[in-house]
């Protein structure tokens, strides 16, 4: 294992259930960039590589969603990834990147939102307290 895939590891052990969205979040818009430069350099293989990891990314977002406990906020997200998967998938290979640029978009703000929730929480939090290590079908539980 290199020293960067141990820092990787590292990383998303002690990421918490916020800290794992946040973390799917940015491997999502990663991968958009890079479908993104494929795209504008007309290689349909970078562009279909990166275009499918990120709808990974989507796939990982939305199965970790709690629809039980999320109600409405759950409900609406899920469709939000629905139809990022849906620009994604008609979008490719059409040598335009306004889906990849609205998906991009998209992400980034609900990636900010989660990124405030995170910061609220911590501002919350007594800072002796220990925050259980938890995977990341588990952080569903704050998705909604």
């Amino acid at each position: 294992m290199t020293g960067y895939k141990a820092y990787q590891g590292n990383q998303v052990e002690g990421a918490g259930p916020l800290g794992l969205v946040i973390l799917t979040y940015d491997a999502l818009n990663k991968s958009l960039g890079r479908a993104r430069l494929g795209i504008e350099s007309k290689n349909l293989s970078e562009e279909a590589t990166h275009t499918g990891r990120a709808l990974e990314a989507i796939i990982e977002l939305s199965t970790s969603l709690n629809m039980d406990q999320g109600g409405e906020v759950a409900v609406n997200l899920s469709r939000l990834y629905s139809y990022m998967s849906t620009r994604l998938t008609d979008g490719m290979c059409s040598g335009s990147t306004a889906s990849v640029d609205e998906v991009m978009a998209l992400s980034a703000t609900l990636r900010d939102g989660w990124k405030m929730l995170q910061v609220q929480q911590q501002k919350v939090r007594p800072v002796s307290r220990p925050v259980a290590r938890q995977s990341v079908s588990s952080m569903a539980a704050y998705a909604g």
